[in-house]
C-alpha cells in the first residue's frame, strides 16, 4: 500500500484537463516566434483538429453517459457533472486563445510575408471577377438553398460539415422571418487560392457561400447570415458479440457516426442571436456547447495555407534520414539479421528498411509465409499491395483492426482488397482492439533451415506518418522473440492462449502485471542500496495501478524520469510521496510516439519497447506487445543516444508541476521570469537527432549532468 496517501484530488490529475493542457502546449508552438511562420500556422491547425476529436470522442462519450443517468466519480474526485463544467470553462478559454493567435499574430505575420487570407470586402477587381466566375461555375451547381417551413424540414447536417445559416424575410410578407440553411458538399475545397500578382492569396469558401447566398434566395431579404459547423458524437457503439460480420457492422456504424448527436456548434461571432438560438434548438444543445468564433469556423483548414504556399524559407528545413547500410559481410537484409538485430529510430532513420523488409519477403521465393498486423496504414500504402502481390505464391495472413478510430473506412477498403486477392484477413478478437505492430516472415535460408524473421515496432505501418512521428523499429531473427511473435499471431487468429509469451509482454494477458513487477523490482533494489532508476517514455500515463506502483517506488528511493507527451494523471513532486518523480512533455516538429521503458535493475539495465502506453485501454482493452531489446549495443543506443537526449531537452520540453501546470525548464514555479537558454546552452532533442542523422551532431554534445552516464553511440565492429 502507498503510505501517507492523500485524497484522490491530490493523488491524481484530471484526465480531460491534462489532455487539454497538451493541446495548449501545441498552441504554444503556434505562438512561438522561434518556429518558422508556416509551421506555426500548421501547429494552430493541429490544435483545431485535436479539439475536434476531443469533442467527438471524449465530450461525446461524457454527455452520452450523463444522458444515460451515469454520474460516477473520476479518478481525481470529480463528478461527471463537475467534469463537464471543467471542460466548459477550459475549452471556451482555449478557443479564445486560438483565434487570438490567428487574428493578432499569425494572420498579420503572413500578410507581412505577402501571404494573405482575405475577406470579400478585401478583394480587388481581378479577384472579384475570379470569385464571381467560381461561384457560377463551381458553387451554383452543387449548392441547394433550403428555407425551413412545414413543407421543408431542416436539412440533415453531417458531422463537421460547413454550413451557412440565414435569417430571411420575404419581401411580400416582411413581418415574418424564416431560417435558411445551405449545406456545403465536402467535394468543394474549404480554402480557395485567388489569382494575384506578387502575393499568395486565399479566401475561405464560407465567405463565398455567404456572399453568393443573395442570388440563391431571390424574393427574400437576408437579414443576417453566418457560417456554422456542428461536431457530433463519433464514438462507435458496436455489439460485437451479437455481430455475425464485424466488417459490415463497422461499416454500418460509420454511416451512423455522421449523424450522431450534436456535441458542439461553432458559429461566426457576428451571427444574429436569433440565428444562434434557432440552431441551438434544432441541434438540442446547451448554451455552453455554442462556440462563437472571431474568424473561420474551422481553423484546421489552415493546413491548406501551409500546403498551398510554396515558401520553403517559412517551413522547417528538410533533412535526409539515415538509410540502413548492410555490413560488408551481408549480401541481403536477411543475412544481416542472422548476424545481429537492427534498431531503427524514425524519422531520423529511414522507414524504407521496414517497407523493404515486407516487399522483399513478398518477392522472395524462399519466403514461405507472411503474417502482418495493420492498425493505421496510409491511403497509398506500399505494404498492402506487397501482401496482395504475395498472396498467390505464399501463405499470407493479415490481422486488420477495423475499429482504428477515424481510419475505419480505409481499413475496410484494404481488408476487402486483400480478401479478394487471397490474403487470409482476420479482424482480431471480440472486444479487443489489435494495436500491436508486428510482421512475421518464415523463410527457407540457403542452409536449408526455415527461420522466422520479425519486425516489431511502436508505430503504425504507415510511411507517411513515419516521416513526422518518432517511433522505434526492431528487425530481428532472434529465435525466442520470433517464436513468441508467432504465438501472438495464434492468439489473434484463433484466441489460442499459451502459458506465456516470454520474452514478450502481451496485453491484456500479462503486460500490466509484468510492468508493475518491474517497477516493484526497482523499489526492492533501492531499498537494498542497489542502483535503481526508471526512465519511461510514452504518449499517455493514466493507469491507476501503474501510477500507484510508481508512487511506491518513489517512496522507496527510486529515481523516476517520465517522458509523457500527452495525458498524465500522475501528480509528481509531492514531498515525501512522489518527490523523486519528474515528468516532462516534449512537443516539437515531430509527434513523439515511441514507447520505451528502461529499468536500471541494479546496474544491469533492461529496456523494453512496444506499442502500449500505460493507460487502462492499452493494458486491458487492446492486444499490445512490449518486447525486450536484447542486443547490448542496441540497448546502449536507446539509453545513451535516445533517452538521454530527450531528458536533456531544454527548448521543447515542459515540466509537469505538482499543481498540474506545465512550465518550460527555465520558468520558475513561483512565476519569476527567466530568459530561455541561448547558443550552446540551448538544446532541442529533435534538432540534435536530426543533426546526428546527418552527421552534424555528436553524442558528446549531450549535456553531461542530465545524461548521468557518458554518452555514446553503439558501434558494431565486424
Amino acid at each position: 500500500m502507498v503510505r501517507n496517501t492523500p485524497n484522490n484530488r491530490a493523488l491524481f490529475l484530471n484526465r480531460e484537463e491534462s489532455w487539454l493542457k497538451f493541446n495548449w502546449r501545441v498552441l504554444e508552438e503556434a505562438c512561438d516566434l522561434a518556429n518558422p511562420l508556416l509551421e506555426r500556422v500548421k501547429f494552430l491547425a493541429i490544435t483545431a483538429s485535436n479539439l475536434d476529436e476531443f469533442f467527438e470522442i471524449r465530450v461525446g462519450g461524457l454527455l452520452q453517459q450523463l444522458e444515460d443517468g451515469q454520474n460516477s466519480t473520476t479518478a481525481d474526485g470529480l463528478s461527471m457533472a463537475e467534469e463537464r463544467e471543467l471542460i466548459n470553462h477550459a475549452t471556451h478559454k482555449f478557443v479564445e486563445e486560438q483565434y487570438s493567435c490567428w487574428n493578432e499574430h499569425l494572420r498579420p505575420a503572413l500578410a507581412e510575408q505577402k501571404i494573405r487570407v482575405l475577406g470579400i470586402d478585401e478583394l480587388d477587381e481581378q479577384a472579384l471577377a475570379f470569385v464571381d466566375d467560381y461561384c457560377e461555375r463551381e458553387l451554383d451547381p452543387l449548392l441547394t438553398p433550403v428555407t425551413v417551413d412545414p413543407a421543408h424540414p431542416f436539412p440533415r447536417v453531417i458531422n463537421k460539415a460547413l454550413c451557412v445559416a440565414l435569417l430571411l424575410r420575404r419581401r411580400r410578407r416582411s413581418s415574418l422571418t424564416y431560417t435558411g440553411v445551405i449545406t456545403v458538399p465536402r467535394a468543394l475545397p474549404r480554402l480557395i487560392p485567388l489569382p494575384s500578382r506578387g502575393t499568395t492569396d486565399f479566401i475561405f469558401l464560407a465567405d463565398l457561400v455567404v456572399s453568393y447566398a443573395a442570388r440563391m434566395y431571390k424574393g427574400y431579404d437576408i437579414v443576417s447570415s453566418a457560417a456554422f459547423r456542428v461536431t457530433r458524437n463519433s464514438n462507435l457503439y458496436l455489439q460485437e458479440e451479437e455481430s455475425r460480420n464485424l466488417l459490415e457492422s463497422v461499416r454500418a456504424e460509420l454511416h451512423n457516426r455522421r449523424k450522431g448527436d450534436a456535441v458542439r456548434m461553432e458559429i461566426e461571432s457576428s451571427a444574429d442571436p436569433e440565428i444562434i438560438e434557432r440552431l441551438r434548438t434544432v441541434f438540442e444543445l446547451d448554451r455552453w456547447q455554442i462556440f462563437p468564433v472571431n474568424g473561420p469556423v474551422n481553423l484546421s483548414r489552415l493546413f491548406n495555407v501551409y500546403e498551398g504556399t510554396n515558401r520553403p524559407d517559412l517551413k522547417f528545413q528538410p533533412f535526409a534520414p539515415r538509410e540502413l547500410r548492410l555490413t560488408a559481410k551481408s549480401r541481403d537484409l536477411f543475412e544481416e539479421l542472422r548476424r545481429h538485430d537492427v534498431l531503427l529510430h524514425h524519422p531520423f532513420d529511414s522507414y524504407d528498411a521496414v517497407i523493404s523488409f515486407i516487399q522483399s519477403a513478398a518477392e522472395d521465393d524462399n519466403v514461405l509465409s507472411i503474417k502482418q498486423t495493420l492498425y493505421r496504414t496510409s491511403e497509398h500504402s506500399l505494404i498492402v499491395p506487397a501482401l496482395i502481390a504475395a498472396a498467390p505464391q505464399k501463405e499470407v495472413t493479415a490481422v486488420v483492426e477495423l475499429k482504428a478510430r477515424f481510419d475505419e473506412a480505409s481499413n475496410i477498403r484494404w481488408a476487402r482488397s486483400m480478401e479478394d486477392a487471397g490474403v487470409q484477413v482476420f479482424h482480431g478478437l471480440v472486444g479487443l482492439k489489435t494495436h500491436c505492430k508486428l510482421s512475421l516472415l518464415v523463410r527457407r535460408d540457403p542452409d536449408g533451415v526455415a527461420r522466422r524473421y520479425a519486425h516489431l515496432g511502436t508505430g503504425n505501418y504507415n510511411a507517411a506518418t513515419a516521416r513526422i512521428y518518432t517511433d522505434l523499429s526492431l528487425l530481428t531473427a532472434d529465435h525466442e522473440i520470433t517464436a513468441a511473435v508467432h504465438d501472438v499471431f495464434s492468439f489473434l487468429t484463433a484466441y489460442a492462449e499459451h502459458s506465456h509469451y516470454e520474452p514478450l509482454m502481451v496485453a491484456p494477458l500479462d503486460l500490466a502485471e509484468k510492468c508493475i513487477a518491474l517497477i516493484e523490482r526497482e523499489a526492492d533494489h533501492a531499498q537494498q542500496g542497489s542502483r535503481a532508476r526508471i526512465v519511461a517514455k510514452m504518449n499517455s500515463l493514466m493507469d491507476r495501478d501503474i501510477i500507484q506502483a510508481l508512487y511506491r517506488a518513489s517512496q522507496a528511493g527510486v529515481e523516476i524520469d517520465l517522458l509523457v507527451r500527452g495525458i498524465c494523471t500522475l501528480r509528481p513532486g509531492i514531498r515525501g510521496f512522489s518527490d523523486r518523480i519528474r515528468v516532462r512533455s516534449i512537443v516539437g516538429r515531430f509527434l513523439e510516439h515511441s514507447r520505451i521503458f528502461c529499468f536500471e535493475n541494479g546496474g544491469v539495465p533492461e529496456v523494453f519497447v512496444g506499442s502500449a502506453d500505460w493507460m487502462p485501454r492499452n493494458l486491458h482493452e487492446r492486444v499490445e506487445v512490449l518486447f525486450p531489446v536484447k542486443d547490448p549495443l542496441l540497448r546502449d543506443r536507446i539509453i545513451h543516444e535516445i533517452l538521454a537526449v530527450y531528458l536533456a531537452d531544454n527548448m521543447k520540453a515542459r515540466l509537469l508541476q505538482p499543481d498540474g501546470r506545465y512550465l518550460r525548464p527555465w520558468q520558475s514555479p513561483k512565476g519569476r521570469s527567466k530568459k530561455p537558454p541561448r547558443g550552446p546552452a540551448a538544446f532541442s532533442a529533435q534538432e540534435f537527432l536530426i543533426g546526428l542523422a546527418g552527421g552534424k551532431s555528436s553524442p558528446d554534445q549531450i549535456p553531461e549532468p542530465v545524461a548521468k552516464q557518458p554518452a555514446r553511440i553503439a558501434v558494431r565492429k565486424e
